[in-house]
């Protein structure tokens, strides 16, 4: 048991008496159902494609180990940190997206990553969070000078990510990003008026990717009618789930996986559908409603702008993420490759959450034990 002195100043000691210790286990708790799960899911996928039967377990096992470090480390910084960080990281990202259209092997049909060696790195996983924190820094400047542009300013950068991402194509971080980015612009006070017509424009911008991208078309007309093409995958996850029943069939003894591709990544879900059962997805979901809640419990006594936009941003592209892959494993969705956060498969997944996550543990740090709106020793993280 960790035990520091009130008394103690130390830089550890004002992160363990300010930290959200409840949403700090939340996370711990995800991240190990997700090396479990993975334990169970992938050595099927390992070895149809002549891996070693635990190659993804020893992978996922170290980049748990960098996303805890991850954790750890940014839940320790100062207000000011978390924001130069993401000031830092954006660019670096946007910059990395557009290498991929040059340099990045054309997976699927997209062109989303990097190759590092025997690492594959997606740079939109990472731009998500820099993303966020830098817009909510931008938005919150108007309320300290009102004749700064900062909407326009943020719509401008929110903009050339779009055009980035759909030049990938990835269209379901272009839905993700695009409605976690007018949430903080309804925070900062858009008018109703101009969020009715972003909505409008993305019903738009959804037609002309049906139209003009076949991929696309194909994805949507499978949704709508599965008999108009392949709906192998979708087809599985919905058997796991009906084999599986409200308690599982029992640890490893699930027989999808063995013919599920994305066993381990995107249909995840399903292969514990089947093996743990109904109950156990459920109260899965509950882990993850629970860190939401907790995360946007903290948003309402939040005054700083800055902070509640930011980590407003942060939790609502976790708690959106998770809705998407749970919606695609249960048919309620087009299909997506999308992770379900610290529980699939996926290194640059796990690292870009871990800083996400880091940044809303650090946003929200404040001392329990004094009474509101005092903070006699600097308990508070740093501005």
């Amino acid at each position: 048991m960790i035990a520091f002195s009130r008394n103690d100043n130390s830089l550890v000691s004002r992160w363990w008496w300010t930290v959200d210790r409840l949403m700090l286990v939340l996370i711990l708790a995800l991240v190990m159902v997700g090396i479990w799960l993975t334990l169970t899911a992938s050595p099927a996928v390992a070895e149809r494609i002549g891996l070693d039967p635990f190659h993804f377990v020893k992978r996922q096992a170290f980049f748990l180990g960098v996303g805890l470090v991850t954790i750890f480390g940014i839940s320790m910084l100062s207000t000011a940190l978390v924001r130069r960080m993401a000031i830092i990281g954006l660019p670096v990202m946007m910059i990395l997206m557009l290498a991929t259209l040059f340099v990045g092997p054309e997976i699927k049909g997209a062109t989303r990553w990097l190759q590092i060696g025997s690492f594959t790195l997606q740079p939109s996983e990472f731009l998500k969070p820099f993303f966020f924190v830098v817009t909510a820094w931008i938005l919150s400047a108007q309320f300290t000078d009102d004749s700064i542009p900062a909407k326009r300013v943020a719509f401008g950068i929110y903009a050339v990510v779009v055009a980035l991402l759909i030049s990938q194509p990835d269209f379901g971080q272009t839905v993700l990003i695009s409605a976690v980015f007018f949430a903080q612009m309804a925070i900062a006070g858009l008018p109703l008026m101009w969020l009715t017509v972003a909505g409008l424009t993305g019903l738009v911008g959804v037609g002309m990717g049906y139209a003009l991208l076949p991929h696309v078309a194909s994805r949507i007309d499978r949704f709508i009618n599965p008999a108009s093409g392949d709906t192998y995958q979708a087809d599985k996850a919905i058997q796991a789930f009906h084999s599986g029943g409200l308690l599982g069939t029992g640890p490893g003894e699930g027989v999808v996986k063995l013919s599920l591709p994305d066993a381990h990544t995107d249909y995840i879900f399903a292969v514990m559908g089947e093996e743990f059962g109904a109950i156990a997805c459920v109260m899965l979901l509950t882990l993850f409603a629970g860190l939401v809640v907790r995360g946007l419990a903290h948003l309402l006594e939040e005054e700083n702008p800055f902070r509640l936009m930011a980590a407003a941003g942060l939790i609502m592209q976790f708690g959106l993420q998770t809705l998407i892959n749970v919606g695609v494993n249960l048919a309620l969705l087009p299909s997506k490759g999308m992770t379900l956060p610290f529980v699939s498969y996926g290194g640059s997944s796990m690292v870009a959450l871990a800083i996400g996550m880091g940044m809303v543990l650090a946003l929200t740090r404040r001392n329990r034990f004094i009474r509101p709106g005092t903070d006699p020793i600097g308990w508070r993280a740093a501005e």
